[in-house]
């Protein structure tokens, strides 16, 4: 089984000077032990304006930082919101590109919609249209990274004329394509769609068997329609990780974190109110903390025998990666630190045993499958070479509306002293230069 960091940046209030400043700092240097030790994955959000509960709100300049910091970790969009009012997908796909040159290959392309009505209300998002929202912006991304020229676009929820989205990726076609999950439909959606399912929820082995069947008889049946041109057939759960040789510490270090976790998530998402600039939840939590008894995926808080055997029962139901929420609540950098450490040295060597031959048998395995998968994908029609436009530069625009040459019509660059070298090239210039073509 593979192993993830994943990071919200939480930052319960009170808000001191500077706090914001040591979080990321703190988990720049938490992921950079990750690396060292072993993990394959760091998973980081993308959420605008939930206080307190992620203050991660342009993931793409944090994993850029994380890029260049680590040598071998794997460097996720846990997820990048995909609606086109969140991100054109334009830029998604030179963010995702950029990333993945400056990181050698390293890019995870994690999708999804959000749950949240603050940031779908705050973006003009439709909650009735976030799902055709999500599969539009993310399969004409995928386009973007893999044709040349990208053919245009006009679609319900975005448009763009013809243009070669630059730079493009390590990774062919585009790297691994993954959506977050919460439930068992949108894992199945996840695995119809040809791509990774990141269960953002809580279950148990018993459950998530269940649910990792489901996905793996979806991804080998003729419903499975790649959204990407590529099929990443893997499924991820989530657990809350502290672990100490002491039970009683671990989760001292750890519960109360993991239980904000789960109450901030619950507040934005489900039951809560909330008055930006001015709700506390940290103070909320403090007045319930201890009414909260079920907790689940807190398996992986306590000492490393323990934790070791609770995460072999998702290894032994062909689960494929468990991701670790740490830094959660006022959850400690130094608390996290050790237990990173510690679950390295005592737990992890157990995890990793003949996983390099697990995943070579289950690549066997599903390959007729995948290649079956992408033969049902309908590709976007490449354009006719005569249909590729000839774009005009402004020169040309503002000539043509004056009647004007561009020196004297006005345009940016006519006065030597403000164009510079780029006034002085003139049109016959230009014009011979588009002979060579």
């Amino acid at each position: 089984m593979k192993l993830g960091v994943f990071y919200e940046h939480q930052l319960p209030q009170p808000w001191e000077n500077g706090g914001e400043e040591h979080l990321f700092v703190n988990a720049l240097e938490q992921i950079e032990l990750a690396d060292r030790l072993g993990y394959d994955f760091i998973w980081q959000v993308e959420h605008h304006f939930l206080e307190e509960y992620s203050h991660s709100s342009a993931p793409e300049v944090f994993l850029g930082a994380v890029s260049q910091r680590t040598k071998n970790i794997r460097i996720g969009h846990g997820i990048c919101l995909s609606p086109p009012h969140y991100n054109h997908p334009a830029r998604v796909a030179e963010h995702l590109a950029t990333l993945d040159l400056i990181s050698g290959g390293r890019v995870e392309w994690g999708t999804g919609a959000s749950a949240s009505l603050i940031e779908m209300h705050g973006f003009g998002i439709d909650p009735d249209q976030k799902t055709a929202m999500w599969c539009e912006g993310v399969e004409q991304t995928a386009n973007m990274m893999a044709m040349r020229p990208y053919p245009g676009y006009d679609g319900q929820f975005f448009k763009m004329p013809p243009r070669n989205i630059v730079p493009k990726p390590i990774q062919k076609p585009h790297p691994p394509l993954w959506m977050a999950c919460s439930r068992r439909e949108s894992i199945l959606r996840a695995a119809r769609h040809g791509v990774g399912a990141l269960v953002f929820g809580f279950v148990e082995p018993f459950q998530a068997k269940v649910w990792r069947d489901e996905y793996y008889e979806t991804i080998k049946s003729d419903e499975c329609v790649p959204i990407g041109h590529s099929v990443n057939a893997n499924i991820a759960t989530l657990n809350g990780m502290m672990v100490h040789e002491n039970a009683e510490e671990a989760m001292h270090r750890g519960i109360d974190g993991f239980k904000f976790f789960g109450y901030s998530i619950a507040h934005y998402a489900i039951y809560g109110e909330h008055r930006p600039g001015r709700t506390n939840l940290w103070r909320r939590f403090q007045a319930i903390k201890d009414d909260v008894k079920e907790i689940p995926g807190s398996g992986s808080i306590g000492r490393p025998q323990d934790v070791r055997d609770h995460l072999m029962g998702y290894a032994d139901v062909g689960i494929d990666q468990m991701i670790f929420i740490q830094q959660c609540g006022l959850n400690k950098h130094e608390h996290i630190c050790d237990a990173l450490e510690l679950f390295a040295r005592e737990v992890m060597p157990a995890l990793k045993e003949r996983e390099d031959e697990r995943v070579r048998q289950k690549d066997e395995e599903l390959a007729p499958y995948i290649e079956a998968a992408l033969a049902r994908k309908a590709l976007m029609p490449e354009l006719n070479e005569k249909d590729i436009p000839n774009v005009e530069a402004m020169g040309i625009l503002l000539e043509r509306r004056t009647g004007k040459d561009y020196a004297t019509a006005g345009g940016t660059f006519a006065d030597p002293t403000r164009g510079g070298a780029i006034a002085m090239v003139s049109r016959e210039i230009f014009a011979k230069a588009a002979k060579v073509e």
